[in-house]
């Protein structure tokens, strides 16, 4: 009686386990990927200059640029403005696509910004 006790919380507890993990793993993908997409997904891309971020109390909204293609996409972020984000390099917005606004609505920022060692080089 213990060992199937043991078996069915083991048993349990992988199931559990599996299914967080599996919710948690979002792949890269392009804007366009992006779109098509029902599920979440991080998406990577420049910050498009040609559209001015947008701060209100509790909403972010920026537009991000494909660097290969060129397409651009709204993306409304639920929190404030992250540090460094006017340096950024490169930024990864982790969520899903709504069709409705045809807005990315990202539950996450990643700010990748230029490394202040690049470009020096060593003293000979």
């Amino acid at each position: 009686m213990r060992q199937i006790l043991l078996i069915v919380l083991l048993a349990g507890f992988i199931g559990y386990a599996g299914f967080n993990l599996a919710e948690s793993v979002t792949p890269y993908v392009s804007i366009a990927e992006a779109r098509a997409s029902s599920g979440g997904v991080q998406v990577k891309g420049l910050l498009d200059k040609n559209f001015v971020p947008q701060q209100t109390c509790d909403e972010f909204t920026f537009s991000l640029q494909d660097e290969t293609t060129g397409e651009v996409m709204r993306v409304k972020f639920d929190g404030i403005k992250p540090d460094q984000f006017d340096e950024a390099y490169h930024i990864v917005a982790v969520g899903k696509y709504a069709a409705e606004d045809e807005t990315f609505h990202a539950k996450k920022l990643l700010i990748k910004c230029p490394s202040k060692y690049e470009g020096q080089r060593p003293q000979d």
